[in-house]
């Protein structure tokens, strides 16, 4: 910290320095070492489930960096009273809706709507055969997993984790 000290009458004084005290660092180091300091830049957080969703369906992102991305988002979905996925039936095939924030959700499904959230990785592991679902279904990125996309993030989380 540097400062200067101030005379009554307004003028700077001499210039002042305060040193940080230096403390010695954790786990047990000999020879007198310091702390430790803060890295110059810090670590970049990952991206969210909506900046994934946005560069997969711009191609900047591949299926796997998604899948790793998806599997640890949370993801939205809007519930009915019986617990469980709510699906769409007027489709080719079942699928079920999911949103990357509450603010998609509510766009889609109301300010009142009822929901839950649960990570992506739950998702793949609790769809039921068959479904798919889409990811922001009111959103400027829809995205579309259709059944047998999601056998295939089956597939790859199994690889991931038992290789």
């Amino acid at each position: 910290m540097y400062g200067y000290g101030q005379h009554g009458d307004g003028s700077a004084a001499q210039q002042q320095y305060a040193h940080p005290p230096q403390q010695p660092m954790q786990g047990g180091m000999q020879g007198g070492g310091y702390g430790q300091q803060p890295p110059l830049y810090p670590e970049p957080s990952p991206p969210s489930l909506a900046d994934a969703v946005r560069a997969f369906t711009t191609g900047s992102l591949a299926a796997e960096d998604f899948q790793q991305v998806f599997a640890t988002s949370k993801v939205y979905c809007p519930r009915g009273d019986n617990p469980g996925f709510l699906a769409l039936h007027n489709t080719q095939q079942p699928v079920i809706p999911m949103f990357t924030s509450l603010k998609e959700l509510r766009r889609y499904a109301g300010k009142e709507s009822k929901y839950f959230v649960i990570t992506g990785a739950e998702v793949i592991d609790l769809l039921p055969t068959g479904y798919g679902f889409v990811l922001d279904m009111e959103g400027d990125h829809r995205m579309v997993f259709d059944a047998k996309a999601v056998e295939q993030m089956v597939d790859f989380a199994m690889r991931r984790m038992y290789g």
